[in-house]
């Protein structure tokens, strides 16, 4: 029934008063009960093709190659340099500096194409630089004796030994061997039993994994001291950069922390990825700069100061703009470009194209342009849960403008991870905590060789030579 009317005595009277058959409005009722069902299955549709669509998103990069930068180009260009005069002199191996062996080869007697004679012009060098699959075995008569006072066992030693053992202990591999299996395994990912073969099949020298493995222990009971060092000089850098990832041990997940500063990288495999972990590496009154991805655990070092990560912000923005609906994408694409003009603010003032006092002028206003989007109300789910992390790390998006030459991510600790995450796709992580001890200070030596630009291999050589307790140059306190 509907009805239509007019006012009477300042009341609304029904004019007219139409009726519509009950089965019109149980039509009517049904239709609109019928599109309410619809409108909900489709809302969970696209809530489940959402949830579908971030969790292939993860899926392939878990699955991808390391560091695989997606699909590759149909009609790639041609690698290297363009042919031509503008490509300049073509580099070569240049002349060694030393020759080991040398031979003259000389002219055959009859020419290979028509048989005639030959009559010698000139000589020409060639160079050829080769491995020699050769492995050295060295015999050391060792000098036993007793002392006359204390009436102790005393023995010689010479600067090539690496230990003290005779008996069932007088076969040993030799300290480069051991270095070279070290850097094999720690640094460059392959397994124990792939790290085997290159020695068998490059050097002759037969090795069980076992045996590579209580090897590769005493070398790391060897760079305990200078791990030590290394720890207690990230407790003292102004600024790290600290990290997490998952790591096997035993097959059971753990994960393995990084704190990467100016001078040493440290890593440390514990059960869990919590503040208890953290302080292990960083030490609980760390009060220096701590740039991290806002993993919550780290803003508990509360005598530090912290900048979060841009670049995880903006890959999260990237994200949520490629799979969010149109509307729901301008949130996420306001805070990439705020984010993205921070960071052109930097590289001006690095360049010295603006004043220390433009800069924190234009700090200022980006300050204001975040404060005013967090203010606007969010109807979409995901945008909501992007502004409460927002207003959770509002005081440390800005940190590197107020403190220039600081970084805004977290990059160098994410390349430290790198190292590791190779292993653990080869070879899947450590079957014993002391094996997992072993990883930690073995790898965090190499790292820092590599990060301070200084041989590791001489590094290990000389520390498995070393009679007593070596702390290698790379502690910048020893230095």
């Amino acid at each position: 029934m509907r009805a239509s009317g007019g006012q009477q005595g300042g009341k609304q009277q029904p004019d007219v008063i139409e009726f519509v058959p009950k089965q019109e409005l149980e039509r009517a009722q049904r239709e609109i009960e019928k599109q309410q069902r619809e409108i909900e299955r489709l809302q969970q549709e696209i809530q489940r093709l959402r949830k579908e669509l971030e969790a292939a998103l993860r899926a392939s990069k878990r699955q991808a190659a390391p560091h695989s930068r997606g699909e590759p180009k149909a009609d790639p260009q041609r690698p290297g340099r363009k042919s031509g005069s503008h490509y300049g002199q073509q580099a070569c191996r240049p002349v060694p500096s030393r020759i080991d062996e040398q031979y003259r080869v000389p002219l055959p007697e009859q020419c290979p194409h028509c048989g005639g004679g030959v009559e010698f012009q000139r000589s020409e060098p060639q160079y050829q630089e080769d491995i020699v699959r050769r492995t050295v075995v060295r015999r050391f008569d060792v000098a036993v004796g007793r002392c006359r006072g204390c009436g102790r066992r005393v023995q010689g030693r010479h600067p090539l030994q690496t230990s003290d053992a005779v008996g069932v202990g007088a076969v040993q591999v030799g300290p480069e061997a051991l270095a070279l299996a070290a850097i094999l395994n720690k640094q460059m990912g392959l397994s124990l039993g792939h790290t085997r073969e290159v020695l068998a099949y490059g050097f002759e020298l037969e090795v069980s994994c076992g045996g590579l493995y209580r090897a590769l222990a005493r070398m790391a009971k060897r760079a305990a001291p200078s791990y030590d060092g290394l720890v207690e000089t990230t407790r003292q850098a102004p600024v790290n950069v600290p990290d997490e990832a998952g790591w096997k041990v035993g097959g059971r997940l753990q994960w393995m922390h990084v704190a990467v500063s100016a001078q040493v990288t440290v890593y440390a495999i514990l059960p869990g990825r919590g503040y208890e972990q953290s302080v292990v590496i960083l030490g609980a009154d760390y009060d220096g700069f701590l740039v991290h991805d806002g993993w919550q655990p780290y803003y508990r070092f509360a005598a530090a100061f912290h900048q979060s990560c841009l670049g995880h912000l903006l890959a999260r923005c990237q994200k949520m703009a490629q799979i969010g609906p149109a509307a729901a994408a301008v949130f996420p694409l306001a805070v990439k470009a705020l984010l993205q003009a921070s960071l052109q603010l930097r590289d001006r003032y690095l360049e010295g194209e603006i004043s220390e006092h433009g800069l924190r002028s234009a700090t200022g206003r980006l300050e204001a342009r975040l404060d005013r989007l967090l203010e606007e109300p969010h109807g979409d789910a995901a945008n909501r849960r992007l502004a409460q992390h927002l207003a959770h790390e509002q005081p440390y998006l800005f940190t590197f403008l107020h403190c220039p030459g600081l970084d805004a991510t977290n990059h160098e600790a994410e390349r430290a991870v790198r190292w590791m995450v190779i292993a653990r796709k080869v070879w899947g992580g450590n079957r014993t905590w002391k094996g997992a001890q072993t990883q930690q200070i073995l790898v965090s030596i190499l790292r820092t060789c590599h990060q301070q630009d200084k041989d590791p291999f001489s590094r290990i050589v000389l520390l498995l030579r070393s009679p007593g307790s070596e702390i290698l140059d790379i502690v910048p306190s020893v230095e």
